[in-house]
């Protein structure tokens, strides 16, 4: 057996045995930017569904809530840890210091959306919380458009999981077979959100 195969058998062993709590805790360690892939403990968790084991509300409702539950963590890593995280680690992303010039004015204009349109694509969703944490975007609205956002992509795939029955793997092979080119512009887009990012916040703390 492959390591990736090995690794979704303890996923799915995991969801088997402590069901709506293994939900909560995966979708949770997700968001917190750990490679835990929702396109595995969603579908699977809604064909639990459909076989009568879960039901398929509480599955939505759980996954949200746990993919917000993460959010929250990465959100004030980055609120936290911010200007000093990106000086550190944004050579990585080949963010140089001169271009960390100014910050958080990208999100000031735009966060609010970013944050929600990028909870419904797959890789880039779990980094968004970061950057929002770092722009200071206010708690109230950033946990809104977090859980809108969530909420929407649970909805999604367990839907896809609970229609698909016992072909719910189908799922996380679509999304698999995506993920180098979602990558590649997960990159680009955190690259410029950081650059961004740091430009308003030298405008606002010059």
């Amino acid at each position: 057996m492959s390591i990736t195969g090995y690794f979704i058998t303890l996923l799915i062993s995991f969801l088997i045995h402590y069901n709506y709590y293994a939900i909560f805790i995966l979708m949770t360690l997700e968001s917190t930017m750990l490679p835990i892939p929702s396109e595995i403990v969603i579908p699977f968790s809604a064909y639990l569904a459909f076989k009568g084991i879960l039901n398929i509300y509480l599955v939505i409702i759980i996954s949200s809530l746990g993919g917000l539950a993460g959010s929250l963590i990465a959100y004030y890593i980055g609120y936290f840890g911010g200007r000093a995280f990106i000086l550190k680690y944004g050579k990585y992303l080949f963010i140089s210091e001169k271009n960390l010039t100014n910050a958080e004015k990208w999100f000031y204009k735009y966060g609010k959306i970013s944050v929600f349109l990028t909870r419904l694509v797959p890789v880039i969703r779990t980094f968004i919380s970061l950057p929002a944490g770092i722009g200071k975007m206010p708690i109230k609205e950033f946990i809104f458009y977090t859980f809108t956002g969530t909420f929407i992509w649970s909805i999604i795939l367990a839907l896809g999981g609970y229609m698909l029955g016992n072909n719910w793997i189908i799922i996380f092979n679509i999304f698999s077979n995506l993920d180098p080119l979602i990558i590649a512009i997960g990159i680009i887009v955190l690259i410029y959100i950081f650059i961004e990012l740091y430009k308003n916040y030298k405008n606002n703390y010059k």
